[in-house]
């Protein structure tokens, strides 16, 4: 087996432990022996993975998204976890992101004016304005994840 199959594989059993076995055949619809395969090292199993559906929705139960974190080092990557409320359990949907992004569009403004007042941007003013900038980001990626489920 390749090193990359190898390595998502492992990751893959690592999601399924973390979940329990009993609850991700209950999540995924797959028997024990189906889950087994997808992260099995034998030659016989090598190019069985589990499907990006099943990932999902036992990523959305486990502590942690292995195989999503597996697949960005794969890349480079690096991930972040959020913490917040996910954007299914967000009321108002697109006018509130709206409202939202305002918001936080203007308190970034805010930062930045205190912090250009006396022409010299300090570490601590950077550090707070890039705060506020995540959370904008954050505001436009609830925003499209709001506006894609419109268009279903």
């Amino acid at each position: 087996m390749n090193t990359i199959g190898s390595y998502l594989k492992k990751h893959t059993e690592a999601l399924v432990k973390d979940v329990g076995i009993e609850p991700a055949c209950d999540i995924t619809g797959k028997s024990k022996a189906t889950l087994g395969r997808y992260y099995s090292d034998h030659e016989e199993h090598a190019d069985r993975f589990m499907p990006i559906d099943a990932v999902a929705r036992l990523e959305g139960a486990a502590s942690y998204p292995h195989v999503t974190a597996a697949l960005s080092e794969l890349r480079g990557l690096t991930i972040s976890l959020d913490d917040r409320r996910s954007n299914s359990d967000s009321p108002g949907g697109v006018n509130t992101d709206v409202i939202k992004l305002s918001q936080r569009f203007a308190m970034l403004m805010a930062e930045y004016q205190i912090s250009i007042q006396d022409g010299v941007i300090t570490v601590n003013e950077a550090k707070r304005m890039l705060k506020e900038t995540l959370t904008l980001q954050q505001v436009l990626i609830d925003m499209k994840l709001h506006l894609e489920d419109e268009t279903v």
